[in-house]
């Protein structure tokens, strides 16, 4: 099955942030209904736009969207804290976005993750920068499975991401994307891949078309997952 998280309440879109400043619960209701009904797996909770505000926005907004799905969320956060907030507020298992091998986000992230009863979406990024190859990728996501396996997490819990890129940047992140999420479910089996979907066509034209084609040969690599609008009704097709 594909797993689609819907990424729409999201506060670094204006329309969201809008409506959280403002307390604004019927359209976030309402677009929350909008992805459930759409086909959405998990609707993706960030509210970290905010600067300061970040708690007692994810706070309202995990009470106004559980209010309107019986999905399960995704809480999107940096901070260790807000998610500790977050997850004590659920009424289903989360998934958590996100854990690197960054020192400074690993070392709180996976004392967070130690004992929790979650999903988690790890990230192919560590203190060198993003990876340049398929061979990059691949060894990063071992490190993290290894780690991420250690605290109690099981395979069918850990979605990788193997950081989808522009290919207005280098027309050559398509192929390198897909090479990798090959490798990682051929050598790592029983995880999961996912990223943002529409990375792939920042700064493009058509972007929609880009993001429907480029999703389809994703999933012929094996790809299962993506964070991506679930009202895009052809992508959804």
């Amino acid at each position: 099955m594909f797993t689609v998280i819907g990424e729409r309440i999201n506060t670094t879109l204006k329309k969201v942030k809008a409506a959280v400043t403002d307390r604004d619960a019927d359209y976030i209701r309402d677009d929350v209904i909008k992805q459930t009904e759409a086909g959405a797996t998990y609707i993706d909770v960030n509210s970290g736009a905010r600067i300061g505000h970040e708690e007692e926005d994810m706070r309202w907004l995990l009470d106004v969207v559980q209010g309107a799905t019986q999905l399960p969320l995704c809480l999107d956060s940096p901070d260790p804290a807000i998610l500790e907030m977050g997850y004590g507020l659920v009424k289903s298992k989360p998934l958590i976005n996100s854990i690197s091998l960054e020192k400074d986000r690993f070392d709180p992230m996976i004392k967070f993750l130690q004992g929790k009863e979650c999903r988690v979406v790890a990230l192919c990024m560590d203190d060198s920068g993003m990876p340049t190859s398929v061979e990059d990728i691949v060894s990063r996501a071992s490190s993290l499975v290894k780690e991420l396996e250690s605290v109690g997490l099981s395979r069918d819990d850990i979605f990788i991401d193997p950081l989808i890129q522009p290919m207005s940047v280098d027309v050559n992140n398509g192929n390198l994307a897909m090479e990798a999420v090959k490798a990682i479910m051929t050598d790592l089996r029983g995880v999961h891949t996912t990223g943002g979907l529409s990375n792939i066509s920042y700064g493009l034209p058509q972007r929609r078309i880009i993001n429907r084609c480029f999703l389809a040969m994703m999933i012929a690599n094996g790809f299962d997952s993506a964070i991506m609008d679930p009202l895009d009704k052809e992508v959804m097709a």
